[in-house]
């Protein structure tokens, strides 16, 4: 059964195409649930509208099926509370100028 810190190792992996930033300090990730074998993942984005949004949907998936012990991966888009810069994590706002 992996760990939420394996889960999270994983989710770090998974790059916003258009800025190359990952999704977890985008601050895109808002809960991870490991069941035994079942990963629960709640996430948003920064727009309902993001054009890539099935991609990586499709690529959290597949990362984190790469885990030993996964067999499924749930993911739930949460749009409340909205995603909001202040979610971002400090080398990400940095990355983009914000700091």
């Amino acid at each position: 059964m992996p760990t939420q810190k394996q889960v999270m190792g994983k989710l770090k992996e998974v790059l916003d195409p258009e800025i190359g930033i990952s999704i977890v300090d985008l601050g895109l990730i808002y809960e991870v649930k490991v069941d035994k074998a079942q990963v629960n993942i709640k996430m948003t984005f920064t727009t309902p509208a993001c054009p890539l949004l099935g991609y990586i949907v499709n690529d959290v998936q597949s990362k984190v099926r790469a885990l030993k012990g996964v067999s499924d991966v749930q993911v739930q888009f949460v749009w409340e509370p909205r995603w909001t810069p202040e979610r971002m994590s400090p080398a990400a706002k940095k990355q983009l100028g914000l700091q």
